[in-house]
């Protein structure tokens, strides 16, 4: 059962990404209910541009009824990736 996500805006030829999937998959092992999930902004621009995704890696963290609870542009600090699930709950 996933009770938050953490959706990942990245590109192919992004370093900071590589970096950012990295913490985000621990954090995803970490935390029971948690799913990481990466979306390729060059392949889904219409979702870039709902979101107003303006670079990468960019990390939305959505609650269990899907509702963004955090935001953040770069690669995150494996600590305020928990904080902000913790706020999701």
């Amino acid at each position: 059962c996933v009770l938050d996500s953490i959706l990942q805006f990245s590109r192919a030829l992004c370093a900071p990404c590589r970096g950012c999937r990295r913490v985000l998959a621990e954090v995803a092992a970490m935390v029971p209910g948690v799913a990481h999930v990466e979306i390729d902004a060059e392949q889904h621009l219409d979702l870039v541009r709902r979101l107003d995704i303006l670079k990468t890696p960019t990390v939305l963290v959505l609650d269990a009824d899907g509702r963004i609870v955090r935001r953040a542009a770069g690669q995150p600090r494996k600590a305020d990736v928990i904080a902000a699930l913790g706020e999701a709950v």
